[in-house]
């Protein structure tokens, strides 16, 4: 049982050092800490160019950047930058340099650990060992820490956790209705807004990594499907070249008529526009990517195609949802809320690795197998309801 703790700290920091997504998904924890204390002053540290997924929280009153990357002078700045200026640390992600913020930082503070492997083999309790003695200190400067399990347990729980602490029953904390915060809106660029019509369905091909990609055969068979419904298709890409890329390949598969049914943002667009345009969508259909969860954060009903990911842990949580864990581990088909995760056959879906063959460019065969009748089907049923 977790002990309890009083603590009513003036000044809290926030530390999300990783992707868009990671600093989208603590959004619920900041809300939850807000109840806790209201008085309290918010801040939030994270990498440079991350933290768009936070513009107009009106929790966060400072946002801190810093690079992913930093050298001597960069950090010798943040150190003075931050040295003792908070309360409490709230430390989302395990890795060592965001607890070496988070001791620098605060007086005291709470963290999520990681490396804890599932399996049950000599190798993997060897790496749990030595996990343990790597997470030692950790634990040592935290009034209180949670453990990932990428299996059983969703993200946005884990995140919530970490105020257990501060909870005389800490199932109140899962009690009520749980919401992801989108960033404010802008205006969307007047050359992309000009092309718009509705209704339209906003279609977001690109992951970060290949092992999350769906094959471009299915994109063409799916977009083909939509324009002969008389919808407009807005095709979302993130400015990366792959992205851009990827996006033109899918529409060389068309023919010029289908085409004329595609607007192709081409990477214009910020995290802030995005949200404006996802949000005059009927639908959105995306990939495991942070876009995709900015898609349900906004209420639009969405399509996620997931593949190695277990939903369990980090599925588009779906607006509203009161309790700790809204996914089944696998299922072809399932939909909370305006969320429908789809996921390919095969008894060892999810893997959690980086596709079949474990690296950033494998192919992962439960996408290859996830056909796009069952996505069409998907789409048609959200959209109807």
């Amino acid at each position: 049982m977790t002990a309890f703790s009083a603590l009513k700290p003036k000044k809290v920091l926030f530390i999300a050092t990783r992707q868009i997504g990671d600093v989208l998904v603590t959004t619920p924890l900041i809300s939850q800490a807000r109840e806790l204390w209201p008085d309290a002053e918010f801040h939030f540290l994270g990498y440079r160019g991350k933290l768009e997924m936070l513009k107009g929280n009106p929790d966060i009153a400072q946002t801190i950047e810093t690079s992913d990357r930093p050298k001597l002078k960069e950090y010798l700045s943040l150190f003075f930058k931050l040295f003792q200026r908070y309360d409490l640390a709230v430390v989302t992600q395990p890795s060592d340099r965001a607890y070496f913020y988070g001791l620098v930082a605060a007086q005291r503070r709470v963290g999520v650990l990681g490396g804890h492997p599932q399996g049950l083999t000599e190798k993997d309790r060897t790496k749990k060992s030595k996990s343990d003695k790597q997470n030692a200190w950790k634990k040592f400067i935290c009034l209180h820490t949670v453990d990932v399990d990428y299996f059983a347990q969703h993200v946005i729980t884990e995140k919530l956790r970490l105020l257990e602490i501060f909870y005389k029953n800490s199932q109140d904390i899962f009690s009520k209705s749980i919401s992801v915060t989108a960033p404010a809106g802008d205006p969307i660029t007047p050359s992309i807004a000009s092309q718009l019509h509705s209704p339209y369905v906003v279609v977001h091909p690109g992951p970060l990594t290949a092992y999350k990609r769906w094959p471009l055969a299915y994109w063409q068979t799916l977009l083909t499907w939509i324009a002969k419904q008389g919808w407009q298709i807005v095709l979302s890409a993130s400015p990366a070249k792959q992205d851009l890329q990827l996006n033109k390949d899918i529409l060389s598969l068309l023919d010029e008529e289908k085409r004329n049914h595609v607007v192709d943002t081409a990477g214009l667009l910020s995290i802030a526009q995005a949200g404006t345009l996802i949000r005059g969508a009927i639908a959105y259909v995306g990939v495991d990517t942070s876009i995709t969860h900015l898609a349900a954060a906004c209420n639009t009903p969405t399509i996620a195609l997931f593949g190695p990911t277990p939903p369990t842990n980090f599925g588009p949580w779906p607006n509203g949802f009161i309790g700790m864990q809204p996914y089944a581990l696998r299922a072809r088909s399932q939909t909370v809320g305006n969320v429908t995760i789809l996921q390919g056959p095969g008894e060892c879906v999810p893997c959690r690795k980086a596709g079949c063959e474990d690296h950033a460019n494998s192919k992962s065969e439960c996408l290859d197998q996830l056909e796009p009748n069952q996505v069409i089907e998907a789409l048609q049923k959200a959209i109807n309801q």
